[in-house]
């Protein structure tokens, strides 16, 4: 199924809560558990979210103060995650903020579903003149080390069946096996030959060791349909989990990428954009669904959009939802150049309080 149609149908199954939408996006108000819960199975490709952190309490959050204890947060998470997984595409990602003192316990939820690939450290330095509350803050009244950094769960969601849980892999041995190829026969079909075992690269794209480049699965898919047993196979965008870094962006598990300096109408949850474009760009093609359950300003609908990619952008807030709505807007003048000033307007009147 082609991306374009997975939009319309995540639109026709949010259609009561759209509140904006065109052919690369959708805006939703309401809760977004309750709505990804109509969401139609593997329609997104990737899921970049937010949540409320809990550990924080932070008053102008909404959500953050709103269990009494860990656990509750936890369970309340936990149906976020089943619905994670069966709303992405088997070979899709997630990013998840979450606050440091809860990532270990949020990262064994996770495992249930997903294979966690990283917990990557965003430590939020200070651009040069700005201090923020790291030099403010008293150092001698400190009885820990001091929270200077935030965590974000990167992971992919679980297939059982084979060593690493992949779904290549069990997808790849189910087409061998119904092509009625072994595994040595399709090594020597692609010539994808290992330096130790017999059966190559093949016994390992099954256990989830690794995965084939482009040209080798146009190979595989080759030897299979040759057989005349198989009718078709997936495209490669299809089953390879996307995963684009070189050596000129952060490529480790430590992301260095200054926070959003306050302005005004700036969500108090705001993420950088230099951020979300680099997680967005490294784990998804061109034209790929982007979701956001916890979407604030818009932030992560606005970097997918200026990737070339499709957004899914859900906010409880009525306030916030008409502000993403207006930051969509505005950004969509120009896709290539967003003038920050004209994105940071707020036309809706930003009181205190819970946003």
């Amino acid at each position: 199924m082609s991306r374009t149609t997975d939009l319309q149908n995540i639109k026709n199954a949010l259609i009561d809560n759209v509140v904006l939408e065109s052919s690369d996006y959708v805006v939703a108000e309401g809760d977004s558990l309750s709505l990804i819960r109509n969401m139609p199975t593997s329609s997104v490709s990737l899921i970049l979210t937010d949540p409320p952190y809990h550990s924080t309490k932070k008053s102008n959050i909404l959500g953050d103060k709103a269990f009494r204890t860990d656990q509750d947060y936890l369970s309340w998470m936990e149906n976020y995650i089943r619905e994670w997984k069966r709303v992405l595409r088997p070979n899709g990602s997630i990013f998840c903020f979450c606050a440091s003192d809860m990532a270990a316990r949020l990262e064994l939820v996770f495992t249930r579903e997903f294979n966690v690939l990283a917990q990557v450290v965003w430590t939020k330095p200070n651009d040069p003149g700005f201090d923020g509350w790291k030099q403010k803050m008293k150092k001698e009244a400190l009885r820990q080390w001091y929270a200077h950094s935030e965590r974000i769960i990167f992971a992919e969601p679980a297939t059982e069946g084979n060593l690493h849980r992949s779904y290549f892999g069990s997808m790849l041995r189910e087409f061998r096996q119904k092509a009625e190829l072994t595994g040595h026969q399709l090594t020597k079909l692609t010539g994808a030959y290992g330096r130790v075992n017999h059966g190559g690269a093949v016994s390992n794209w099954e256990t989830g060791r690794n995965i084939p480049s482009r040209e080798q699965y146009q190979k595989i898919c080759y030897a299979l349909l040759s057989t005349g047993k198989i009718d078709t196979m997936p495209a490669y965008e299809d089953v390879i989990r996307p995963f684009n870094i070189d050596a000129s962006k952060e490529f480790t598990d430590v992301w260095n990428f200054p926070s959003v300096r306050p302005y005004k109408g700036k969500h108090p949850a705001e993420k950088p954009a230099t951020l979300l474009e680099h997680a967005i760009e490294a784990t998804t093609f061109p034209g790929d669904i982007v979701l956001d359950c916890f979407a604030g300003s818009g932030s992560t609908a606005l970097a997918a959009l200026r990737l070339g990619r499709r957004s899914v952008a859900i906010e409880i807030s009525s306030l916030w939802a008409k502000q993403i709505s207006w930051n969509i807007k505005v950004a969509t003048r120009s896709l290539s150049v967003i003038p920050e000033e004209e994105v940071k307007q707020v036309p809706l009147e930003l009181e205190a309080g819970v946003y």
